[in-house]
């Protein structure tokens, strides 16, 4: 379904993705992230949505739908490693700040930090180019909304 979009998003220079893209790329980040773990259940599915209709600035059904197109494109989209680097090829620096709050308040929205999540924002902020202060300012941000 989303092959095309793939292929465009893997070459070796791709090219800046619209908004409604940047917007599909991202929310799939977030799906990947909220995976990792082996466990995607619901209040981590509606926890992106609410990700999604905050930093996107659309409805319930909007997000829902934008949901669901991550969810495939996730599963069809190739290792992190590689997803993540044509995301940050493609996607400006704001934008990537922006998907790592929404990380981190998926994150912390239990309350709880783990080990194991520390690692994979790590990884993901590292691979999006994101600075680890940058992303530590934006786990403060989302630390204090959370609260």
């Amino acid at each position: 379904m989303f092959a095309d979009f793939l292929q465009r998003l893997i070459q070796p220079e791709p090219k800046r993705l619209s908004g409604a893209d940047s917007h599909l790329a991202l929310a799939a980040l977030l799906v990947r992230v909220a995976r990792a773990d082996g466990h995607y259940d619901p209040s981590e599915a509606t926890r992106i949505e609410t990700v999604l209709r905050t930093r996107y600035d659309i409805d319930e059904a909007g997000a829902r739908q934008l949901r669901g197109e991550a969810e495939v494109l996730e599963s069809e989209a190739p290792d992190t490693v590689r997803f993540t680097k044509a995301i940050k090829d493609a996607v400006p620096y704001e934008d990537r700040i922006s998907v790592i709050e929404g990380l981190w308040s998926i994150v912390l929205a239990d309350g709880q930090r783990d080990h194991q999540e520390d690692t994979i924002l790590r990884l993901v902020s590292n691979l999006l180019g994101v600075s680890d202060r940058d992303s530590a300012l934006a786990r403060q941000r989302m630390a204090r909304q959370v609260s």
